[in-house]
């Protein structure tokens, strides 16, 4: 999330209007809230402390967040200016899938599908018989996926968005 608030004085000469894009908007307690399209399935969510300032400025907190916050902001520049918005280096295209299966697990599961159903739709997987499944990898799998399902259902999704530490 990109947080935006007045500019500061010192800054105040020389900054422009902002003018968001057109986008969901929703007041809460803690300002307003922005979620804008930024085009093929990205979304930028934006918290307005102020909604009646302009121009804005975003503040980026100096800990280990601020490197997404960054991120973050450079694509809402890139949405403000017109040019091509970046792809979030955050979630990679495995972990998106994992994520996928994940919940397409866990929604089985609630639902009330047997590990071996749920794996004949997340992978496509034929029907097998009773002793093929039993050492069928794709049965581990599912067991996998239903684990971790339920650590991000618990909360465990905020993690998802981590960036990864390099040391």
């Amino acid at each position: 999330m990109v947080v935006l608030q007045t500019v500061p004085e010192l800054l105040n000469r020389t900054a422009e209007p902002t003018i968001l894009p057109e986008g969901i908007t929703r007041d809460g307690d803690d300002g307003l809230h922005h979620l804008l399209d930024a085009g093929e399935q990205r979304r930028l969510q934006i918290l307005q402390s102020d909604p009646d300032t302009n121009p804005l400025v975003a503040i980026v907190p100096l800990d280990q967040n601020g490197f997404a916050r960054l991120d973050a902001i450079y694509r809402l520049l890139a949405q403000l200016h017109g040019r091509k918005v970046p792809v979030d280096k955050r979630l990679t295209r495995q972990k998106r899938l994992r994520a996928k299966r994940m919940l397409q697990a866990f929604d089985g599961r609630v639902a009330g599908a047997s590990h071996r159903e749920i794996a004949e739709v997340v992978f496509r997987l034929s029907r097998v018989s009773r002793d093929e499944w039993q050492s069928a990898p794709e049965r581990f799998k599912v067991m996998a996926l239903l684990r971790d399902a339920r650590l991000m259902v618990d909360g465990g999704y905020r993690t998802l968005f981590g960036l990864r530490r390099r040391g």
